[in-house]
């Protein structure tokens, strides 16, 4: 049941000393708890493998508020309460006897249990297995689980087989933490409130949409996870494909969990196909080689510690792909992310059709379109690039393009803008799946990513090479230019 207060829980979090969980869960709860939204008998059960004591984890946690919050947001007291909350099992996640332990911690305290998998999803199966064989688990327990779910569709089901044994779908939460941050939010408000762009959200007014997802960071010592997945199966087929969905989906009929999923799982059926025919026209496979980041040199993929000198894995993607359905006929979607690029940018730009009779100097027809756009990262915002007159006597009518812009943190000064994380686990606790995906969105675009890689393979070409440092390789822009477009940044 959904509730507007943020009920009392006992959250047991796997993977309790893991980088997601000191990075970004620790500091989640703790502005929580800051915020005052944290129910008064919450309590937090870290559960890991290190042999450690409770005192020694709320140390742990301490040190890690202190390195991943701003010194002006820490406050002792705030945090004596939170550190009060926590307690550790030392635990193997294969051996259920271990797990008496929990359900000792848990019985008889009334509060509805919440599980946080913090771990590989190879392993979320047994863990829910030994959650109920040891009766740790209340008819209200819920379960938390980070994406990507599996490797294929294959394995996806299989691993959603597993939790669903336990789990009723109604109380399983994916997350997708880009759907907690505020832009996203911003942009289901932005089309479905305002008749302005409600009216204009169509093939009939737009002419592409551009979704860019760009990391200045290399595999950062996950090799042995990257190089089987790939920059596909690791950030397109779940953060990329999510965006786009909201950018696509038509009206929901309300703003229930189930109403907006709907919609986007209709867009995932309707998400054009790939095959090897149009494959090596309409997707760019790159892989980065060494190069400067901010003037700092670089090495390759396959120079990185512990990497397969002979490693074919995609470390960068761009596609043109389109929606088949009346909304977005012949609209391309132009789909872009990987590592090693120029900067941390996390954007979606809407490009409006120009006006059908242009008037103005002919040199300056390339400007004639608005542009929306949309920034998740680094700084949230929404931009609407319109055309005015230039000043000046000599200007003539000369035109300028100039943004009306919303900065999220120069508008807000005093608000802070929350961590997609606490978000995220402020719904859970509330009940409120409309910012996690469902089981079926999940497939549907497992579905899709799978014929996009056996097309690959198909086609049998190793990826395109790109300097660390630039946008990819040259072929993402030509990719773009043979329409007679440019990626945003080139404008």
């Amino acid at each position: 049941m959904i509730q507007d207060t943020t009920p009392d829980i006992d959250l047991a979090l796997f993977g309790a000393m893991g980088d997601l969980a000191l990075r970004k869960l620790y500091p989640a709860l703790y502005h929580l708890d800051r915020d005052g939204l944290l129910a008064d008998d919450t309590r937090i059960m870290g559960l890991a493998r290190q042999d450690i004591d409770a005192e020694a984890f709320r140390k742990k946690v301490q040190e890690t508020l202190k390195k991943y919050v701003k010194a002006a947001e820490l406050e002792s007291t705030c945090i004596k309460r939170f550190l009060d909350r926590l307690d550790y099992i030392k635990l193997d996640f294969t051996d259920v006897e271990g797990y008496k332990a929990i359900r000792e911690w848990h019985e008889g305290s009334g509060r509805p249990m919440t599980v946080y998998l913090a771990v590989p999803a190879s392993i979320y199966g047994a863990i829910c297995s030994n959650l109920q064989a040891s009766g740790s688990l209340d008819d209200e327990s819920r379960v938390v689980v980070e994406k990507p779910i599996g490797y294929d569709l294959e394995s996806s089901q299989e691993i959603n087989d597993a939790i669903g044994v336990v789990f009723p779908e109604t109380r399983v939460y994916r997350i997708d933490h880009y759907l907690g941050k505020e832009t996203v939010q911003n942009l289901i408000a932005l089309r479905f409130a305002n008749p302005l762009f409600g009216t204009q959200w169509n093939q009939n007014h737009i002419s592409h949409v551009e979704i860019t997802v760009a990391e200045q960071v290399g595999i950062e010592g996950r090799w042995g996870y990257f190089d089987k997945a790939g920059q596909l199966r690791d950030m397109v087929q779940n953060h990329l494909l999510q965006l786009l969905c909201l950018i696509a989906m038509d009206p929901p009929s309300n703003l229930d969990a189930d109403a907006i999923r709907d919609e986007k799982v209709k867009v995932l059926k309707a998400l054009k196909r790939f095959n090897r025919e149009n494959v090596g026209r309409d997707v760019v496979r790159g892989q980065y080689i060494a190069g400067s980041i901010n003037g700092t040199s670089v090495p390759g993929y396959l120079d990185e510690e512990g990497a397969n000198t002979d490693s074919h894995t995609e470390t960068f993607v761009a596609m043109r792909t389109e929606v088949s359905n009346w909304r977005w006929a012949g609209v391309p979607f132009y789909l872009r992310t990987g590592k090693r690029m120029p900067e941390k940018l996390s954007q979606i730009v809407i490009h409006f059709r120009q006006q059908p009779h242009y008037i103005f100097d002919p040199d300056q027809r390339n400007l004639a379109a608005n542009k929306l756009i949309i920034r998740l990262q680094p700084e949230e915002g929404i931009a609407l690039e319109v055309l005015t007159k230039d000043g000046g006597l000599d200007k003539g009518m000369r035109l300028r393009p100039g943004p009306l812009h919303l900065d999220f943190n120069s508008a807000f000064p005093k608000a802070r803008i929350p961590d997609a994380y606490e978000r995220l686990l402020l719904e859970v606790m509330k009940g409120n799946q409309y910012l996690f995906v469902r089981r079926d969105e999940v497939e549907y675009a497992w579905r899709w990513a799978d014929q996009l890689v056996e097309a690959w393979e198909q086609l049998d070409r190793p990826p395109r090479r790109y300097p660390s440092g630039s946008w990819g390789p040259v072929a993402s822009i030509a990719m773009i230019t043979q329409d007679g477009r440019s990626w945003y940044e080139d404008y």
